[in-house]
């Protein structure tokens, strides 16, 4: 099953930690150099540290899924005993689930649903229990915050381990002839040892890590899936669309209207009969006041007439004074414009005359002196 991967997660962890013990001569008791042994035990105790936390959060996380997957089966079968809604059944039931926190975010949507119920029974506003019991909570559950970061955190390990293995091989080295360089190989080869060991399982374990981890977030988020489902089909309380106060509402507004339709029933015949006695009357008081005033009566028509017919010629008239003022004030406005025009060029050849005795006076002048210079 997919919620037990971490186990092998373990099974390599052992592995591995015995691999180092061993290549280091632990078993055989031949260890070269302590100092390797050391840096890395401790490199994979710090690892085994972060997998215990990280395998804790799985337990816990397991122990969710696990409890949805139970209450998923119970409300199936139930379902199926009884083709019916289960609401009634589940609306105070306080152990739907294995696991105290789903039963604590499930007693939480009980009394969003209780608060919206009313005194009939009937659920008058749409509460999902998805608020409640959803992804976030999974993600509190496995320690989402912690375990994303642990993959990261062991590559990061592994380059740690590799560039203390080299300080360690690079300190240790000295020499200026190939006699003193060789007796320093030795410390060298034991830094490159620490380098490329820790290297290698800070990043198998950082990809191991990675897969287990992102393979449980997976099959928890549709385990989760999986229960909604089966909620909403089986167990969620439908939705009222109507409440006590819009019943009472129509059952008033339905009385009123049988109560206005008998009124005007009533209205409608006394109309009827009071309707025939007015028409009576007025046929009576015409009939009258057409004997008595009907020769009168056909003197105001004529009257009437002639003043309509007086009314049109007056209009007519009216209307062709309109339209000879308008060609009048047309012919205005082109006479003004005319006279301005010619203002303008009056105005030119005064300027040009003026030029021309100026020019002339200019010219005059010149002879007079030209005379006089002369007659001397």
């Amino acid at each position: 099953m997919k919620n037990k991967l971490y186990y092998i997660l373990a099974f390599l962890y052992i592995l591995i930690f015995g691999f180092i013990l061993y290549i280091n001569g632990v078993f055989t008791g031949t260890t070269v150099s302590m100092s390797n042994l050391l840096i890395n035990v401790g490199f994979l105790l710090v690892i085994g540290i972060l997998f215990c936390v990280s395998f804790v959060s799985f337990a816990r996380l397991n122990h969710v899924t696990d409890s949805l997957v139970f209450a998923e089966e119970e409300i199936r079968d139930r379902y199926s005993a009884t083709q019916k809604n289960l609401w009634q059944e589940y609306r105070q039931k306080r152990d739907l689930f294995p696991s105290p926190a789903l039963n604590m975010q499930f007693g939480k949507y009980q009394k969003r649903i209780q608060a919206h119920t009313s005194s009939k029974g009937l659920v008058t506003e749409e509460c999902p229990i998805e608020e409640y019991i959803n992804e976030e909570l999974l993600d509190q559950a496995g320690m989402t915050y912690f375990n994303s970061a642990v993959s990261g955190t062991l590559t990061g390990l592994g380059i740690l381990g590799t560039f203390l293995g080299l300080s360690m091989g690079m300190s240790s080295f000295s020499g200026n002839d190939i006699f003193t360089i060789s007796d320093n190989i030795a410390p060298l080869l034991d830094g490159m040892k620490v380098a490329f060991h820790t290297s290698v399982y800070g990043i198998f374990f950082s990809l191991i890590f990675t897969f287990v981890y992102r393979s449980l977030m997976s099959d928890a988020y549709e385990k989760l899936q999986d229960f909604l489902s089966t909620f909403h089909e089986c167990v969620a309380p439908p939705v009222s669309n109507r409440d006590e106060n819009t019943s009472a509402m129509l059952i008033y507004q339905s009385n009123m209207a049988n109560f206005l339709k008998t009124i005007m029933e009533l209205m409608r015949g006394n109309a009827r009969e009071q309707t025939k006695g007015m028409e009576l009357m007025i046929d009576q008081f015409m009939d009258r006041l057409s004997s008595t005033m009907g020769t009168d009566f056909e003197k105001i028509g004529r009257s009437l007439n002639q003043a309509c017919e007086a009314q049109g010629t007056y209009a007519r008239n009216f209307q062709r004074l309109e339209e000879s003022t308008r060609l009048l004030l047309e012919a205005s406005h082109t006479m003004n414009d005319t006279m301005n025009l010619a203002l303008e060029r009056q105005r030119e050849i005064e300027e040009k005359l003026s030029d021309t005795c100026d020019s002339l006076s200019s010219e005059l002048y010149t002879f007079h002196q030209m005379r006089e210079l002369y007659e001397k």
